[in-house]
């Protein structure tokens, strides 16, 4: 039997999606002064051979230009230590650009996009492609290099808000 019903508002489609439990990640890009970066719970994996990620990305976001321009970005996967960063990725207290990554440190590996030092997992990936749908870009990128420190535990959002996932090891 099929029901009738009216279209999907974007307040319902969000509502939705925040019952959807995501692993906290930070995207960063850009070198020196013109970094920026976001969260995002939408990175997967998209190939293994070649090793390939996937994130979507906001298009109005201040980091979609620079992902653009530098040609890199980096996935660092957070733990629950890490959810100070989160908030400044976020942008919670007005925080922008190079800005967010105060209090933090930081390191280059192969293509010059930052990584968390003691993310759970960093992954730092040439550009492959952007595709355009909706409000967002599809990132499609190569992966040049890893880094992982499974401490068994995860930065998780779920409901609106970030929570901490830990299993014992």
């Amino acid at each position: 039997m099929k029901v009738s019903t009216p279209p999907v508002d974007a307040a319902t489609f969000r509502s939705a999606m925040r019952l959807i439990v995501g692993n906290v990640s930070v995207i960063t890009a850009g070198v020196g002064e013109d970094r920026s970066g976001l969260v995002v719970i939408s990175v997967v994996s998209l190939s293994a051979e070649p090793p390939k990620v996937i994130a979507c990305v906001n298009r109005s976001s201040s980091t979609w230009s620079v992902i653009e321009r530098h040609r890199h970005f980096a996935v660092n996967s957070l733990g629950p230590r890490h959810q100070k960063i989160a908030e400044r990725f976020s942008g919670f207290g007005g925080v922008k650009g190079n800005d967010r990554y105060a209090e933090a440190e930081w390191m280059t590996m192969k293509t010059g996009a930052s990584v968390l030092v003691d993310a759970v997992a960093s992954f730092d990936c040439s550009l492959d492609e952007m595709i355009d749908r909706g409000t967002h870009s599809i990132v499609i990128g190569s992966v040049e290099a890893v880094r992982a420190q499974d401490a068994g535990e995860a930065l998780i959002y779920w409901r609106g808000a970030y929570r901490p996932l830990q299993t014992e090891m």
